[in-house]
């Protein structure tokens, strides 16, 4: 069994339950936050306590985090959270960005002669604990590439992602654009960092309707975030639910993790567009998708598979190397 890391402390993998491998609770933009009257510090904090019980009650016993830097991350609020539910939140350490580094690294690190900063500070996180919390460490690492490719800063990231993992085993999730297959550039960039394909998570491969690319992926190890369940706009539920069901049955469910991609709240959309989407929420996976998978004749083992056994395995699979 291996012990991990969570906003309430450590608990053992044996103990993750189902989990759900890619849902946010915040999603912010913090300077706009703090210069306009939107937010709510306490009303936000309720609303997401009562989501994740609401999603304890569903049967669903751990959300895995992926903010980090670029997407609002405050680990203190997380915890204060956590603190108040009985699921387990794993949260993230990472940079998120489709283009440019933050202005904070972009005058730092190895294009100076300096050492680079962002390995230091996500071993320090994963490691010794998150600023500003009692010794909370993150579980995993998160980056991202999108559709304008693996650009200079993009890959300055996913490098030192993969430094800090070579460092400590903690495992990846990497934010990828299946459109134009940028899971193969995720895998240049990996394999020359050395990293082990199985530890990493291609976020958003559901996006994606093409099975034979996503059987690439997964025949190279990697694990396939099959995770924006809800968003109906980026592919309909029907493509979403056909994609899972099509691996599962090619043998892939070994290879795959659910989750819908939501969060409790996010500054990023104005509230009248998230009204196209009024099932990208917490509960969509066991109101919805689920039934849907069983339909199309995808086996109860095989969904435990994907809730279960396969996030137990990512976060068991830790030693450095």
């Amino acid at each position: 069994m291996t012990a991990v890391p969570t906003a309430r402390g450590s608990v053992d993998s044996a103990d993750l339950g189902r989990v759900l491998m890619h849902e946010h609770v915040f999603v912010l933009t913090p300077d706009v936050q703090q210069n306009h009257d939107e937010w709510d510090e306490d009303t936000r904090v309720a609303d997401a306590i009562a989501k994740l019980l609401a999603l304890k009650e569903a049967g669903f016993d751990t959300i895995v985090d992926p903010t980090v830097i670029g997407l609002g991350r405050y680990i203190p609020r997380i915890v204060r959270i956590a603190g108040q539910v009985d699921v387990n939140i794993v949260v993230a350490t990472g940079v998120y960005t489709y283009d440019t580094v933050p202005f904070y690294f972009q005058y730092r690190g190895e294009a100076f002669g300096l050492d680079e900063p962002m390995v230091r500070m996500f071993v320090r996180d994963l490691t010794e604990g998150v600023p500003g919390t009692d010794g909370v460490r993150a579980a995993f690492l998160k980056c991202a590439v999108d559709h304008g490719g693996i650009t200079p800063d993009v890959e300055r990231i996913m490098r030192a992602v993969a430094r800090a993992h070579r460092q400590t085993g903690a495992p990846i999730t990497v934010h990828t654009h299946p459109a134009s297959k940028s899971g193969l550039e995720v895998h240049r960039v990996m394999s020359e960092e050395g990293v082990d394909p199985r530890r990493v998570v291609l976020g958003h491969s559901g996006d994606s309707t093409d099975a034979d690319h996503l059987a690439e992926l997964a025949d190279l190890g990697y694990v396939l975030g099959m995770d924006r369940f809800g968003i109906d706009t980026g592919g309909s539920f029907d493509e979403r639910v056909a994609i899972v069901a099509e691996m599962a049955s090619r043998g892939y469910a070994d290879r795959m993790v659910l989750s819908q991609d939501a969060a409790c709240y996010i500054d990023w959309i104005d509230p009248a567009l998230l009204s196209m989407n009024p099932r990208w929420n917490y509960l969509h996976i066991r109101n919805d998708v689920l039934p849907a998978l069983r339909e199309r004749g995808v086996s109860e083992e095989q969904i435990d598979t994907m809730l279960v056994a396969n996030p137990r395995r990512y976060f068991e699979d830790v030693e450095p190397y």
